[in-house]
């Protein structure tokens, strides 16, 4: 934290954004674990599955059996605690840790929000949100203090810009903005809207959508810094993620977007939010209304924090560029496209073929892919190579195990970008039995056959 003046470091201010965003973050966050259950999508994303795909240095974390539902309850039960701030430093690490374990139990359900909560529930573990009005506060298992370090509703400001202007340079590519895809392909099949339904067919609407969301991105976290077009970008926000919500099942990441967009209003809006959280409950606000200053203890540990801080940022901003230690198109590889806040930018599909040949007696026979994996999981397998390879060598130890014996796994398969016609994806005359899903570049993976340019 050297390049930080230390002057800001001890810059105060009011407690109360922070206090609302950890009870609106508990809030949706419970409600997003009660859909989840709700759904019925436990057993059918974590249970009903054979296999499971994993992230690279993480295939040690699978589904639990029936121990996934204690999983989710005890994620749940924790975003309780942090709501209420009680006991919310063991809330908030709990939360965390069961989150991202559940995140890390099948990368079929990467999705980038759910990303977004993870990193943002680890940077919640070293910020004092309990501080005022909280469970804790009020028992007296934290000193009440009414005013905390500047950085540390800062921090989650600067997430935010973080995930938004990566959004918008992202969508700096020739596809979204010269052809107005994928949007152009999704938005006709929900003409049966009321209203906008007509209009989605239209091309400069189609185009309309697609310039106006890379602006968006890139120009809402300014217009929420300042304090003149503070309203009008958060009107912004509530369109732009109602609309997405409306036109795409995205499930709940456009409130997730609202309610942490309020992180950006001076404390006097988070009062009167508080004030007739006060009124409903029954709560007397005052209490927490001390004037007292959060002050950090001095000593190690205070500049392990920082620093640890500091890191996390570094890896924030950097890790969406590691694309460019790739050769290839992204869209087409996906060699360092997770992570990196490329949000619905393309519309992929593909057909994958597994070929199982005895290499010493040169017979065959082709795999049925819905034997082992449900149609969700062989549709995102399909055109995403580090889930080919790893499929491959599953099939590789199935059928080693029933009786089969030097065996060789072959695939074809072919991938649909953003409409273009099918390609060859994977190089047919690879036996992936050989290849590993490791952070090297795939060489097994065809050359794409056009051009998208852009960031």
């Amino acid at each position: 934290m050297a390049l930080i003046p230390r002057t800001y470091l001890t810059r105060n201010t009011e407690a109360a954004p922070l206090a609302v965003f950890r009870i609106c973050f508990g809030i949706v966050m419970f409600v997003g674990i009660l859909r989840f259950w709700a759904n019925g999508w436990i057993e059918k994303l974590y249970l009903e599955p054979r296999f499971h795909f994993s992230y690279y240095g993480f295939e040690w974390i699978k589904p639990l059996g029936t121990g996934t539902y204690f999983l989710f309850v005890l994620c749940a039960l924790s975003t309780m605690g942090i709501a209420l701030g009680y006991r919310y430093r063991i809330s908030i690490i709990v939360f965390f840790l069961s989150f991202t374990y559940i995140e890390l139990m099948d990368k079929t359900t990467y999705l980038n929000h759910y990303y977004f909560i993870s990193i943002l529930s680890f940077l919640m573990m070293f910020l004092p949100a309990n501080v005022y009005y909280s469970v804790d506060a009020k028992k007296g298992y934290v000193q009440t203090r009414q005013l905390i370090p500047r950085w540390t509703v800062d921090s989650i400001k600067l997430l935010l810009g973080i995930v938004y202007i990566y959004a918008g340079l992202a969508k700096l590519n020739s596809d979204w903005l010269m052809e107005a895809v994928p949007l152009k392909i999704w938005l006709p099949s929900k003409f049966d809207l009321p209203l906008i339904g007509d209009w989605l067919s239209k091309e400069w609407v189609q185009y309309g959508f697609s310039w106006g969301g890379a602006l968006y991105d890139l120009t809402i976290p300014f217009l929420l810094l300042y304090g003149r077009t503070r309203y009008f970008g958060f009107f912004l926000v509530v369109f732009f993620h109602v609309l997405t919500r409306v036109l795409f099942p995205i499930g709940m990441f456009p409130y997730i977007m609202i309610v942490s967009a309020l992180i950006f209003f001076d404390a006097s809006l988070h009062h009167r939010v508080l004030e007739l959280l006060s009124r409903i409950l029954g709560i007397v606000k005052s209490k927490f209304d001390n004037g007292k200053a959060f002050v950090p203890k001095a000593g190690f540990m205070t500049h392990i924090k920082y620093g640890t801080i500091a890191l996390f940022f570094m890896v924030q901003l950097l890790l969406p560029w590691r694309y460019l230690l790739y050769p290839g198109e992204l869209f087409w590889t996906e060699e360092g496209y997770r992570f990196s806040w490329r949000v619905m930018l393309m519309e992929k599909s593909g057909y994958a073929q597994f070929k199982i040949v005895d290499k010493v007696t040169q017979k065959w026979f082709y795999v049925d892919n819905s034997d082992f994996l449900t149609p969700f999981q062989e549709k995102q397998m399909a055109f995403q190579p580090d889930f080919i390879v790893q499929y491959a060598h599953y099939l590789k130890n199935h059928f080693e195990k029933d009786g089969h014996q030097n065996i060789a796994v072959y695939v074809e398969s072919w991938v649909s970008l953003n409409g273009r016609l099918s390609q060859p994806f994977i190089d047919p005359k690879v036996d992936l039995t050989k290849e590993k899903d490791i952070w090297e570049h795939k060489t097994w993976i065809l050359p794409f056959n056009d051009e998208i340019k852009g960031i």
